[in-house]
């Protein structure tokens, strides 16, 4: 199938050195503690655990992309979800036990009304799909039609002061639930962060489903953070905490590895990661393993619409 190719990129590139040569030790430890801990069947994954429910109300966004979006199978069973597996497969099999219910998200920091919002709360904001292209550090690319609402709408809720200069996401961890966090992969939870005008440009979305259904657990149930001129990874999964903050956090990957991933993190051609080009992408579903590769997009093709927030900054230096 198309969707488990990788073209050129071998599998020590797709993750960090590091975690790469753990993996056999990731594997022996975190798949033996879930064949019991999580139910699996002999000789098999996690069953689906029925249709995913709907989402009523949508209407369409004069954001998104004409591109052909990919498949619901598509985009729920090739995923970058570490705290459930490294490969591509394992967020599929293993997110499942992801405790969705009850869920919070609390807004709190350089805000004038701090705030801890439900999320059947935050499933009744404006929801609107986007179908938006999605570009990942491996290489690898989808055009994703996800459904949610532009973090300013949560923004104006809380109202940030005038000392809030970053936005900072903290995502769930689940010890009991999720195999990545026993190993020191990265510094869990995990946290990502974003400048504030970032945060509050219109591109920017909290996601609470993917075409008419509520967000599946591998793609970061129950709410999620979408940016789509940056790299996968910065957009984060499973919010349970927002804070606005002064000072610049320091983010996951950052800790890990900051020579190869910067706070910025803007898809741009002509920055490579240190261990292989950015300057072509494949469309997973769409590019065959032999069909030439597309050329990446700077911003990932948002350049009219945010190439303005980075007025006078150095790309290359500012990665």
């Amino acid at each position: 199938m198309l969707i488990k190719q990788r073209g050129d990129i071998r599998p020590s590139e797709i993750t960090p050195h590091g975690v790469y040569l753990r993996r056999r030790e990731f594997v022996k430890a975190g798949l033996a503690a879930l064949a019991g801990a999580a139910g699996l069947v002999a000789g098999g994954p996690v069953a689906a655990q029925g249709a995913p429910a709907k989402l009523a109300g949508i209407r369409k966004s004069g954001y998104s992309t004409l591109e052909q979006p990919n498949s619901f199978k598509e985009i729920t069973s090739y995923n970058n979800y570490y705290e459930f597996g490294t490969e591509k497969s394992d967020p599929a099999t293993y997110a499942q036990k992801l405790r969705t219910r009850p869920w919070t998200v609390v807004v709190e920091g350089e805000v004038k009304r701090a705030k801890t919002f439900g999320i059947e709360e935050l499933l009744k904001l404006t929801v609107e799909e986007r179908v938006y292209r999605m570009r990942c550090v491996e290489g690898w690319s989808m055009v994703i039609p996800w459904v949610g609402f532009e973090f300013k709408r949560l923004a104006e809720q809380v109202e940030p002061t005038g000392k809030a200069k970053f936005v900072e996401f903290v995502t769930a961890l689940q010890p009991e639930n999720m195999v990545g966090v026993r190993l020191p992969v990265l510094e869990w939870p995990y946290v990502e962060a974003l400048r504030i005008d970032e945060a509050m440009h219109p591109l920017t979305l909290l996601a609470v489903g993917l075409y008419d259904v509520v967000l599946p657990k591998q793609n970061g149930a129950p709410i999620r953070l979408v940016v789509p001129w940056k790299y996968g990874f910065k957009s984060a999964k499973s919010i349970v905490r927002i804070r606005f903050v002064e000072k610049q956090p320091k983010t996951a990957w950052e800790k890990a590895a900051s020579h190869e991933y910067g706070f910025y993190s803007n898809v741009n051609p002509e920055v490579d990661h240190p261990r292989w080009s950015q300057a072509t992408e494949r469309r997973i579903g769409q590019d065959g393993l032999f069909s030439p590769k597309r050329k990446t997009l700077m911003f990932n093709g948002y350049g009219d619409q945010v190439a303005s927030l980075y007025t006078g900054m150095d790309l290359r230096k500012l990665f």
